[in-house]
């Protein structure tokens, strides 16, 4: 029977980095938002944003879609059911993660 410890090693990296949680997370609760939008929740710098969307891009966690409005870029990013389902599921195995914690340390005697 393994920890719960041991479950976090088994998260899925690409997701549990902090800043691509949080991109996901956002995403997640809207239909799309815009590179500023995110930038701004995020706190991260436009290039650290960029890198992150183009991994989870990759991924095929999120569609990015760059277009122009009266001459002024601008970048929508949506996050596709692949990427629904996969920070639903983390989300899940983190609550999970937690409701074991709490269960071994109840066995430990320490509960």
């Amino acid at each position: 029977m393994t920890t719960p410890f041991e479950e976090l090693a088994n998260l899925d990296k690409l997701i549990h980095e902090p800043a691509r949680l949080a991109i996901l997370t956002a995403l997640s609760a809207c239909a799309s938002a815009d590179f500023i939008f995110l930038r701004r929740i995020t706190g991260l710098s436009d290039g650290n944003l960029s890198a992150h969307l183009s991994k989870l891009e990759e991924a095929g966690l999120v569609q990015i879609e760059k277009q122009f409005f009266e001459k002024k870029p601008n970048t929508q990013i949506q996050i596709t059911p692949k990427g629904l389902n996969a920070i639903q599921q983390h989300w899940e195995q983190l609550g999970k993660i937690k409701r074991n914690t709490e269960d071994w340390k109840k066995s430990q005697g320490e509960g």
